[in-house]
């Protein structure tokens, strides 16, 4: 069960800490479903996915982030990983996503978070602050 610390996981820029708790509020779900819900929930879980990287992404090229192809690659790769476990998921083999939602994908998250989300998010900060001074506008946050 992973749990929400505002602490540890916000950081400071409401789209992207909004989006990561629907992400640690959906991961819970899963971990809580039975397997008639699973697959509906990790259908869900793929399509938040996909809206959040790419949400991230129009962010990251917005506020010219200069890491862009390395937190994208790994935003393709995390994605790809999802995608090919929905299939599994979807015939009804749901041991390998059950594990990966429990284990990998909460290890990944606070690993990502804490490193490529949180370099982000300083970024987008410190553009917006500029931008401010500069224009009287802050930079847009999707």
């Amino acid at each position: 069960m992973m749990e929400w610390q505002p602490e540890r996981y916000s950081l400071g820029v409401e789209d992207m800490d909004r989006t990561h708790q629907e992400f640690v509020a959906l991961v819970n779900l899963l971990n809580e479903a039975d397997d008639t819900d699973f697959a509906a929930l990790f259908g869900k879980l793929l399509q938040h996915t996909h809206d959040h990287f790419s949400s991230e992404g129009r962010l990251m090229r917005i506020s010219r982030f200069p890491a862009l192809g390395e937190h994208e690659g790994e935003h393709h790769r995390v994605y790809g990983d999802l995608v090919q476990m929905n299939r599994a998921v979807q015939r009804g083999r749901l041991m390998l996503a059950r594990a990966y939602v429990r284990k990998g994908l909460a290890e990944w998250f606070d690993l990502h978070l804490a490193t490529m989300d949180s370099a982000l998010a300083a970024h987008v900060k410190r553009m917006g602050a500029a931008r401010e001074n500069k224009t009287g506008m802050a930079l847009p946050v999707l």
